[in-house]
C-alpha cells in the first residue's frame, strides 16, 4: 500500500513521483461521512420551493391556461405560464427550440406547461392542481422513420433558430434539413469507385435502445434573481456554457450572472444545458428576488432527458480474404421533442462509424429526428455507443459469413499506432492490436471451451476524446506558507477529477498532495472552461493546470534565486523549501515574509490549453487524443429460456500515463457496468408516447449479483497521450465495446446473431430459434 509522504521529508517527496500513486480522493472523507455538499443541500434564507405541471398529452395545441386560482392560493409566491415568459429566448445546442415552459403546444408526455413557487412543496403541489389547461390533441409520432415521412405532422411548424459549426475536409452539417430532422451530419472520404473492387457487399440494420442516465442526484437548482442580476447554485457539468445560455434566455450581460457549482451526484452527460435553471430563475424574478429551489423527483428526471435510441444501417464492402474496402452508414437518432445536444451527438455518431478499422472509402450520414418523446441528449460515450454497437456487430456478421474468426478479422483490418483515423485528423495514439490481445488473453480466448452453450467474444470501441476545439484555463496560487489553491472549472461528479488535477499540481510543486486544495467553482472567480465532458478533464484541463503549476514554480524559483543570490538553475523547490546545489535547505516562508512584510505574499499563475484549429480537420480541430476501450466476455446461454449468464468480463483502457491508479480503474470498471446495462438490461419502454417504466423501482439496472465473479480491468500506460506526462482521458471508452463483446460471445456459444439492444432473454431466445431455422435450411 502506498504511504503518504510526510512534509518533513522533502527528499522523499522529490524522489518519489506523486503522479501515478494510489492516493486517497480529496472528497472521500466528506462523502462517506455525509458532509459533502450537493446542490440539493443548498439552503437560502426565505427560500421558496418550485414544482411544475406536466403535459398528459404526447402532442397537443394549448388552447388556454387559467392559473388564477393557483396564484390566489395562500403561500404561493409566483406562477409561470406562457404569459410570463414573453420576450425571453428559447434554448438548445445549435437549434434553439425549447422554451422555459410550453407556449403554443406540448410535444411529449411530461412537457412542462407551468411552474409554481410556494413556501413549501405541499403548497406548490396544491397550486398545480388548481391550474386549468385546455388542450387540442394532435397526431403524434414516436419513432424516427415515421416522423420523417412527409405525411407525418410537423412537430415544429415554424422552424426555430438554428446554426451549425464550420467543418473541415469531408464533413458537413445542416440544421432542419428534412421533415422533422433537427440536424444532419455527413462525412465522406475516398473514391466512390472503390466499391467496384469489393468481392462482397453486406448490408445490415441494427437497433440501439434508449437509456436513462440514472444519476443519483436529480436535476436541481437554487436561484436568486431579479431583472438585473442572476445567481444560481446548480448541478451542471458546464458552468460557463450555462452562464452563456442563461444570458441568452434572459437578455442579460454575462457579468450579471453568477453560476456556482457544488459537487455533482453523477451526471454522465445529462447535466449539460438548462434543465431546472431557467424555471427557478423566472420564478425567483416573479417572487421579488426571493430564492427558489427547484429539485426534481427521480420520476421527473425520467421525463426530462434520455439517451438516443437509434436505427443504424451499415453497408460494408470487403475482399474475399476479409480485407475491408468501403463502408457506408446511415444512422437515425431519436432526438425526442427538443434538440438539446442532439446535433453534437449526431456529429459524433456519424463520425465514429468507421470504428477502429482501415477503409478506403467512408460515407456516413447521421440524422437526429424530432419525435413526440422525451428529449434525448448527451450520454456517456456520446454517439460512440451507438456507432460501436453497429460497427462491431457487423464485423462479427462479416466474419460469420466469410467463415473467418472475428478476432483475427479485427486484427487484419485494425489501424496501426500512428496511422491516420481519417485525413486531417489526429493519428491513432494507442496500439490497438496490443490492447485486443491483452483482453483476449485475459479470458483465454484462443483456448476457449465452447461446450455447454458457452462462448467468448472480443470487441473494441474508439472515440475521439477531449472535446471539439475545446479551450481550458486554470490558476494555481501558493501562499507565503506554501499552501496551494487550484482554481479551475472542472466539475467533480464522482470521477475523481479534482483529486487527479491536484496530484498534477503536487507533482510539479513537489509538495504533499494534502497541501493542495481545489477551490469551489463559481463563474465570477473561476477561470474559464468549456465544460466537463468528452473525457477532457486530465488531457485538456490537465494541460492548463500543468502549465499554471509550472509557471508558479518558475516564479518561486526566480524569487528564491534573487533573494538567496544563487544561480537559478542550481536550486530546487521541494515541499515549500529550497534545496541548493550543496543540498542545504532554505525555508521559503521566512524568506517570503521578510521580503514582503507581515502580510506575506501569494504567488499565482495562469495556464491555458487548446488544440489548434485546422481547416483539414473534419471537426474544426484535430482531436486531443483517442479514447479506446477493449473488452472480452464469456457467457453461458440457456437455450430453453434465452437467459444469458455472464461468466467473465475483462475491460481495458489506455490511460497513456496514470495519474491516479484507483481513479483509472474506477473509470474503466464503472464504464463497463454501463455497457453491461446497455447490453442486457436497460431500456426505456413506451406505450405510444407514455413511458411505462419511468421510475427507479421499474427501471432495471444491473445489480451486484449481475456482475460476473471474474470481472477485471487492465489499465494500460502506452505513453502516447497529449495530456500531462503523456496522459489521456478515461471514463467513456470502457463502455463502448461491452455490448458487442457480449453479443459475439452469445453468437460464439449458440450461432444466434443479435442486432437489437438490450439482449433480453426473449430476444436471445428468438435469435436462437432463427439460428436454428437457418441451420435446418442449410
Amino acid at each position: 500500500m502506498t504511504q503518504a509522504v510526510s512534509p518533513s521529508t522533502p527528499d522523499a517527496i522529490a524522489d518519489e513521483p506523486i503522479v501515478g500513486r494510489n492516493l486517497p480522493r480529496l472528497d472521500a472523507t466528506a462523502k462517506v461521512t455525509g458532509r459533502a455538499v450537493y446542490t440539493v443541500d443548498i439552503e437560502r434564507p426565505g427560500m421558496l420551493h418550485a414544482k411544475v405541471l406536466r403535459s398528459p398529452h404526447a402532442h397537443a395545441r394549448i388552447l388556454s391556461i387559467d392559473a388564477s386560482a393557483a396564484r390566489s392560493l395562500k403561500g404561493v409566491a409566483a406562477v409561470v405560464t406562457r404569459d410570463d415568459i414573453q420576450g425571453l429566448n428559447y434554448y438548445g445546442t445549435f437549434v434553439k427550440d425549447q422554451p422555459i415552459v410550453a407556449t403554443d403546444a406540448v410535444r411529449y408526455v411530461g412537457d412542462v406547461v407551468a411552474a409554481v413557487a410556494a413556501v413549501d412543496e405541499r403548497t406548490a403541489f396544491a397550486a398545480l392542481d388548481l391550474i386549468r389547461v385546455t388542450y387540442e390533441p394532435l397526431r403524434a409520432v414516436f419513432d424516427p422513420q415515421t416522423a420523417m415521412d412527409p405525411s407525418a405532422p410537423l412537430i415544429f411548424p415554424e422552424a426555430p433558430f438554428a446554426a451549425f459549426p464550420s467543418y473541415g475536409d469531408g464533413a458537413s452539417g445542416a440544421a432542419l434539413s428534412g421533415h422533422n430532422v433537427s440536424y444532419e451530419f455527413r462525412y465522406q472520404t475516398g473514391p466512390e469507385s472503390i466499391w467496384s473492387e469489393c468481392d462482397h457487399i453486406f448490408e445490415d440494420t441494427f437497433t440501439f435502445s434508449r437509456m436513462n442516465h440514472m444519476h443519483l442526484e436529480p436535476f436541481a437548482t437554487v436561484a436568486e434573481a431579479t431583472a438585473e442580476e442572476i445567481e444560481v447554485w446548480t448541478s451542471t457539468q458546464s458552468p460557463f456554457p450555462m452562464r452563456q445560455e442563461l444570458a441568452r434566455i434572459f437578455g442579460l450581460a454575462e457579468n450579471r450572472i453568477r453560476v456556482n457549482v457544488p459537487l455533482l451526484g453523477g451526471g454522465f452527460g445529462a447535466k449539460n444545458g438548462p434543465k431546472t435553471e431557467a424555471i427557478a430563475i423566472r420564478l425567483s424574478q416573479l417572487s421579488g428576488g426571493r430564492p427558489v429551489r427547484y429539485s426534481m423527483a427521480t420520476e421527473e428526471v425520467f421525463l426530462t432527458l434520455s439517451q438516443h435510441d437509434a436505427i443504424l444501417t451499415v453497408k460494408s464492402g470487403v475482399k474475399a480474404d476479409g480485407e475491408f474496402v468501403a463502408r457506408q452508414s446511415r444512422v437515425l437518432l431519436n432526438g425526442g421533442a427538443y434538440a438539446d445536444a442532439s446535433p453534437l451527438v449526431a456529429e459524433k455518431a456519424g463520425y465514429r462509424m468507421p470504428g477502429a478499422y482501415r477503409w478506403k472509402r467512408i460515407d456516413s450520414v447521421c440524422q437526429s429526428v424530432i419525435t413526440n418523446t422525451v428529449p434525448a441528449g448527451a450520454f456517456r460515450g456520446f454517439g460512440a455507443t451507438q456507432a460501436t454497437w453497429a460497427s462491431e456487430r457487423q464485423v462479427d456478421l462479416i466474419a460469420d459469413r466469410l467463415g473467418l474468426d472475428p478476432f483475427e478479422l479485427r486484427l487484419k483490418n485494425m489501424k496501426e499506432l500512428g496511422e491516420d483515423f481519417v485525413p486531417g485528423e489526429t493519428p491513432i495514439d494507442s496500439d490497438l492490436k496490443l490492447g485486443l490481445n491483452l483482453v483476449a488473453d485475459a479470458i483465454g480466448y484462443r483456448n476457449r471451451d465452447r461446450s455447454g452453450n458457452r462462448g467468448m467474444g472480443v470487441a473494441i470501441g474508439l472515440k475521439d476524446g477531449g472535446g471539439v476545439n475545446k479551450p481550458a484555463q486554470a490558476r494555481v496560487k501558493v501562499t507565503a506558507k506554501g499552501d496551494v489553491v487550484l482554481n479551475c472549472g472542472l466539475t467533480e461528479m464522482g470521477q475523481g477529477g479534482h483529486s487527479a488535477l491536484c496530484q498534477i499540481v503536487a507533482e510539479v510543486l513537489a509538495c504533499d498532495p494534502q497541501r493542495v486544495r481545489y477551490a469551489p467553482i463559481d463563474t465570477d472567480n473561476t477561470p474559464f472552461d468549456q465544460g466537463t465532458n468528452a473525457s477532457s478533464g486530465v488531457a485538456v484541463m490537465g494541460q492548463a493546470v500543468l502549465q499554471a503549476a509550472e509557471r508558479v514554480r518558475s516564479s518561486v524559483l526566480d524569487f528564491a534565486a534573487e533573494h538567496l543570490e544563487v544561480d537559478r538553475e542550481s536550486i530546487r523547490l521541494v515541499n515549500w523549501q529550497i534545496i541548493d546545489a550543496d543540498d542545504r535547505i532554505h525555508e521559503l516562508s521566512p524568506l517570503v515574509m521578510h521580503s514582503f512584510g507581515g502580510t506575506g505574499f501569494e504567488f499565482t499563475a495562469d495556464g491555458y490549453f487548446k488544440v489548434r484549429s485546422s481547416p483539414r480537420a473534419p471537426l474544426e480541430a484535430p482531436c486531443v487524443f483517442w479514447e479506446i476501450g477493449w473488452a472480452a466476455a464469456e457467457v453461458a446461454v440457456d437455450p430453453e429460456t434465452g437467459k444469458v449468464e455472464l461468466l467473465q468480463l475483462v475491460v481495458s483502457g489506455d490511460a497513456g500515463k496514470v495519474v491516479n491508479k484507483l481513479g483509472c480503474r474506477g473509470q474503466d470498471e464503472g464504464a463497463a457496468v454501463f455497457g453491461l446495462a446497455q447490453a442486457l438490461f436497460e431500456e426505456l419502454r413506451y406505450d405510444g408516447g407514455e413511458l411505462l417504466n419511468g421510475e427507479a423501482l421499474l427501471y432495471r439496472v444491473p445489480l451486484a449479483e449481475d456482475l460476473p465473479r471474474r470481472f477485471s480491468s487492465i489499465t494500460q500506460e502506452q505513453g502516447h497521450g497529449a495530456g500531462p506526462f503523456g496522459a489521456k482521458g478515461m471514463g467513456e471508452g470502457g463502455m463502448l465495446p461491452i455490448a458487442p463483446a457480449i453479443a459475439q460471445a452469445i453468437a460464439d456459444a449458440t450461432g444466434a446473431q443479435l442486432t437489437t439492444l438490450p439482449m433480453t432473454p426473449e430476444r436471445v431466445y428468438n435469435a436462437l430459434c432463427a439460428a436454428q431455422d437457418r441451420k435446418q435450411q442449410g
